[in-house]
């Protein structure tokens, strides 16, 4: 007979009359060899532990468990650090964008980001979006942005249609007011304007909104649509004698009180888009084409000059009703603005004598003879000087025939062309016959206009 701890070997696994079967000691990671960076390990001593060696000539039985001395003062060996994981990584990216990491995650970081581009994807991703959470920077694009990005590129290549000077502040002004429609909420669209003019003798108001003065501008831009061939906004409803004012009043009647606050501006913007896409195909012959303005023409180079001023003017009244601010246009441009506001000077001056609104002139000259002049300085952006002939708008404005000079800034030049500051209020420098330079203020307010 076999003992009670003895076995036969009969039993299968599984099977009856089967013991429970113990496992062999599962070996330890240490007997598949050295660990990475250390030293072989000796080959074990009989009857001693197959993963230990005694690393002194020490007896046996005098051998401890703890970990052998190595007779330095350093400890144990242990395996040199690695590098952090790709998922390690990762997931420090988040404090990486805020700046968050200690000097060693951060210099981890960005090593690892030269070499996964998954990772440096993600990691400008999450930099811009910290970026987006800074509450002192704004979120609304700068209204010059576009002009930037034409010019940059205009100056490696130019446009094979470039587009004329004459007509670029328009285009440069029609984008800034486009942008800030499209920054504003249903509300805003419905938000009141006032807005001022001269009329010759006094200030006038007049109340409109948001969706009324671009309809006005669409009105007036009709204008010089017509006088290209392209089709009048108005349609049916055009007056038949051409104006301003008569028009901008036939657009409101036709309209009425319920229109949509925002219906008129995407017509606004494509007709805008369409006089410059125009007038860059037709070239430079064009500039001189006659453009009726109602009691007077202007050429094509002036009209689209005096839309592109009348465009900024009436952004800057919507810009003040919903508080929003405005940058007056580039320094290149505001003083072709200004430019055309002073050529016109002597004409407003001779309109203004024929309605008995100035004192008659007091000398007569041929013309294109020098004749009596204003000295206007404007200063600033845009600014400069030209002469103003006085007496006749067929005269010719010079230095020899100065009695009178104007100083102002350029901006309250162009408020007082608005018409949004009198006469009397502007702040000018002044120097010479007191007439002559009360005269040439008041045309500078009638340049002004519904």
């Amino acid at each position: 007979m076999r003992g009670p701890d003895e076995w036969d070997g009969r039993g299968r696994p599984g099977g009856p009359g089967e013991r429970p079967r113990i496992p062999a000691p599962r070996p330890a990671a240490e007997d598949h060899g050295p660990l990475p960076g250390l030293p072989p390990v000796p080959h074990a001593v009989p009857g001693r532990f197959p993963d230990r060696a005694p690393s002194h000539d020490v007896p046996a039985e005098c051998e401890s468990d703890d970990d052998p001395v190595t007779g330095d003062e350093t400890g144990p060996r242990h395996p040199p650090p690695t590098a952090p994981s790709h998922k390690v990584l990762k997931s420090l990216l988040g404090a990486w964008a805020l700046s968050a990491c200690s000097p060693e995650e951060t210099a981890a970081v960005e090593e690892h980001l030269t070499d996964c581009a998954a990772c440096a994807q993600e990691a400008l991703r999450l930099r811009d979006a910290v970026a987006l959470l800074h509450p002192a920077d704004s979120l609304d694009l700068d209204p010059l942005l576009r002009s930037r990005v034409l010019e940059g590129c205009l100056g490696r290549r130019p446009a094979r249609i470039p587009v004329p000077q004459w007509a670029t502040p328009f285009d440069a002004e029609a984008a800034k007011l486009d942008a800030l429609l499209r920054d504003m909420g249903e509300a805003e669209w419905r938000a009141p304007v006032r807005l001022r003019w001269f009329d010759g003798r006094e200030p006038v108001e007049r109340g409109s909104t948001v969706g009324g003065v671009i309809g006005h501008l669409m009105a007036v831009d009709g204008m010089v649509a017509t006088a290209l061939g392209l089709p009048d906004p108005l349609g049916t409803d055009a007056p038949e004698q051409p104006g301003p004012r008569r028009r901008t009043e036939a657009y409101w009647r036709a309209q009425g009180e319920q229109h949509e606050p925002r219906a008129p501006h995407d017509p606004w913007r494509e007709q805008s888009r369409a006089l410059v896409r125009t007038v860059s195909f037709a070239g430079g012959g064009s500039a001189e084409l006659p453009v009726p303005y109602g009691k007077f023409d202007l050429s094509l180079r002036d009209a689209f000059l005096d839309r592109a001023f009348e465009t900024w003017v009436h952004a800057g009244d919507i810009a003040e009703a919903v508080d929003y601010p405005y940058k007056p246009p580039a320094a290149g441009h505001l003083h072709l603005l200004v430019d055309l506001a002073a050529r016109l000077l002597p004409t407003t001056l001779a309109q203004r004598r024929q309605a008995g609104l100035a004192a008659p002139p007091q000398q007569l000259v041929a013309a294109g003879a020098p004749g009596r002049s204003l000295h206007l300085e404007v200063e600033g952006n845009g600014g400069g000087d030209w002469y103003i002939a006085l007496d006749s708008p067929g005269a010719a404005g010079s230095p020899e025939g100065v009695v009178a000079q104007i100083a102002l800034d350029s901006d309250e030049f162009c408020q007082l062309a608005a018409g949004h500051i009198s006469p009397e209020e502007t702040a000018a420098g002044q120097q010479g016959e007191r007439e002559a330079i009360r005269e040439v203020l008041f045309a500078a307010a009638a340049l002004s206009r519904l």
